[in-house]
């Protein structure tokens, strides 16, 4: 078992910055593959950005590349999401994910191959 504790989410105005964190505990948290999602109102939950355990590997969705950062510190078991110039339709709330899948080196996109996920933080972009 895998608990995610994403926290950093807020309001800030278009243009701003806000820097995401996700503690995770309860397993090896160095060798799986964490993700961050995103669901805005009445609309289906996507994918954002992944990264692989050793960060070496990342991935991102193509509305948030060059904008948002993922990085991780395993040693402090945290999965950190910087995301500069944000828009008003980055607005969402914000989960952290992980892929039990212990060495891969594949990132998924899909939300069902990730297995734990955090509670989320609303991240509220204002025009």
């Amino acid at each position: 078992q895998v608990q995610l504790v994403e926290s950093g989410g807020g309001l800030v105005q278009a243009g701003g910055s806000l820097r995401l964190s996700c503690a995770a505990s309860g397993r090896t948290f160095s060798n799986i593959a964490m993700g961050w999602f995103r669901q805005a109102p009445g609309k289906e939950r996507e994918f954002v950005t992944a990264i692989n355990w050793s960060g070496s590997i990342t991935k991102y969705a193509d509305s948030v590349k060059g904008r948002f950062t993922i990085s991780r510190d395993n040693a402090k078991n945290t999965v950190y999401l910087q995301m500069n110039s944000l828009k008003p339709e980055d607005t969402a709330v914000y989960y952290c994910a992980a892929d039990r899948t212990a060495w891969t080196l594949t990132l998924s996109v899909n939300g069902g191959s990730y297995d734990y996920w955090g509670q989320g933080t609303q991240v509220t972009v204002s025009s």
